[in-house]
């Protein structure tokens, strides 16, 4: 006889580890949360910029690749997803932004009701303590920690701050405050020089009780009707296939590219993709899948005239006083991000608002394949990118199911830069960084651009370049979008798959659209209101 629990997770990522914490706080009810991944006790893992080390682990890593993708000159993307207890937010960069309060508007106008910025503002306050203090717009209570400590960064990213200035752009000392345009220094998810994941924020806590229960290498296959209504689910552990039962729901929060993959197996989705598998038909929702979109990112490389990164963290003496530093103290570079400033501003004096996330890294690896970092190992001169990507891409890619095997990865059309738009803005973004390194304060630093290199000038050339080179910074979402309408959304303003009874989706997946930056704090915020809409509650502490 299968066990049975009031609610069955699917996926301890970002959302799964919160909805875990939440739905399991009052004692009243049964949790179980499935991860296919393992345990996230590993030292890559809690030492901040040992991120690097897991970009193709894969004991935590999905190691995902779409198909070649025409917008980028038929290239292959490297997707790192994470596979392990916190999901992405146990391999990401760290960085913690919000989003544009717009963003959050556009979900509302989209007929998503209480998801407009004064829904959600309240859920970013609880998830968060903010080294910075509590305010109207900042928590200091939540169990999520977020700290700034730009005063441990590279010199250079004070430089770079100078240089936006001499070009009319303006300081922002907190990208998740009063505005998000300007330039400045990133937040980033740590505590006492260790990763702060989801996982070390809710989930861990969570497991001490004895109505939230976890199982690590559990593979869903596929989730179980009665009818429409979901019952449980199915999973592969220990190479068996197991069965769960949920009585009150199952939800579904294994990420943009999994969440997707797990409906479609389950019958949900476009009925002529889910025939070709001979899937029985649950419920025909076209939606699923459809609608992805994702960040791109275009760098310069440049030779630096003053020391960065690379000269301490390439020779071996370097790693070796480090790994001293952080073992004794837990602070040097290893406690800290890569992205240690950036900003948000227009590529354009005629945008509406920010349209660019420019990123700002004191160190380069111009040995390593596009996108791929191995931060341990920087080029040993002296160098640093700048870059910039699309904060709203209007480029549309698709997910779907390859093959009626849960274990087969799913094919990923990103459909980068198909959307002229996008090009433009990218080309506008390519334009502005060259102005900025033409101010003052990084002119002087500079010895010489690396790539593209000054020989290409003109906006063919350009484009062609961008197409050659831009990356994913690994921001896939909205493949189950909210809305209110089933032929174009997957989920209603509750997190329900339309047309089911006990199914819910939580997780970035449901981005009506991507948010403006880094996806981690929305994905949170998210999970924290979903746990209280599953409870019943319509506000914050009600």
């Amino acid at each position: 006889m299968a066990a049975k629990y009031d609610y069955v997770i699917v996926g301890a990522g970002s959302a799964g580890c919160v909805l875990a914490d939440r739905l399991s706080e009052d004692g009243k009810h049964s949790v179980l949360i499935l991860e296919a991944g393992g345990s996230d006790r590993r030292f890559w893992i809690q030492t901040p910029i040992g991120y690097g080390k897991l970009f193709f682990d894969e004991r935590v890593n999905w190691k995902y690749t779409t198909e070649p993708d025409p917008g980028t000159n038929h290239r292959r993307s490297y997707w790192p997803r994470g596979k392990v207890l916190g999901g992405s937010s146990s391999i990401n960069a760290m960085v913690f932004i919000r989003g544009n309060r717009e963003d959050f508007e556009d979900w509302k106008r989209q007929g998503n009701p209480g998801w407009g910025w004064d829904d959600v503002l309240p859920y970013f306050r609880r998830l968060e303590t903010f080294s910075g203090g509590g305010s109207a717009l900042r928590g200091d209570r939540g169990p999520l920690y977020v700290n700034d400590v730009h005063e441990q960064y590279h010199p250079l990213c004070k430089r770079f701050i100078e240089a936006a200035q001499q070009r009319g752009f303006r300081y922002n000392p907190d990208f998740n405050g009063e505005e998000q345009e300007g330039v400045g220094y990133y937040q980033i998810n740590t505590r006492d020089g260790r990763r702060m994941s989801a996982a070390r924020a809710y989930l861990h806590p969570a497991r001490k009780r004895t109505n939230c229960m976890v199982e690590t290498h559990a593979q869903v296959t596929r989730i179980l009707f009665d009818g429409k209504r979901a019952t449980g689910v199915e999973y592969r552990r220990d190479g068996r296939l197991q069965r769960v039962d949920a009585a009150a729901e199952v939800i579904v929060s294994a990420g943009a590219v999994n969440s997707p993959q797990i409906l479609q197996l389950s019958g949900i989705g476009d009925p002529a993709l889910l025939r070709r598998f001979d899937i029985e038909t649950v419920n025909a929702l076209p939606a699923v899948g459809r609608n992805l979109q994702d960040h791109v990112d275009y760098c310069i490389y440049y030779r630096s005239k003053v020391p960065t990164l690379n000269n301490q963290i390439s020779p071996w003496w370097g790693k070796l006083g480090a790994g001293m530093r952080y073992l004794l103290r837990r602070d040097g570079w290893l406690s800290l991000s890569v992205n240690q400033s950036g900003g948000f501003v227009r590529s354009h004096p005629s945008r509406q608002r920010p349209n660019l996330q420019m990123y700002f890294n004191a160190i380069t690896y111009t040995t390593s394949p596009a996108g791929k970092r191995p931060l341990i190992r920087p080029d040993p001169w002296p160098g640093f990118i700048h870059s910039a990507g699309l904060c709203r891409p209007e480029s549309r890619g698709s997910i779907e199911i390859v093959s009626p095997d849960p274990l087969q990865p799913p094919r990923i059309e990103p459909n980068y830069l198909s959307v002229d738009s996008d090009v433009e803005q990218m080309l506008e973004a390519a334009h502005l960084m060259r102005k900025m390194a033409g101010a003052p304060a990084l002119a002087e630093v500079i010895d010489e651009e690396l790539t593209p290199g000054p020989a290409l000038q003109s906006d063919d050339e350009l484009v062609e370049d961008i197409r050659n080179r831009c990356t994913t910074v690994f921001h896939p979402s909205c493949t189950n979008r909210m809305g209110p309408d089933p032929a174009n959304s997957v989920v209603d303003a509750d997190c329900r798959v339309h047309g089911t009874e006990s199914l819910r989706v939580v997780d970035a997946s449901v981005f009506p659209n991507v948010t403006s930056g880094n996806t981690n704090a929305p994905t949170i915020m998210l999970a924290e209101k979903a746990a209280d809409l599953i409870r019943g509650r319509r506000e914050v502490g009600r």
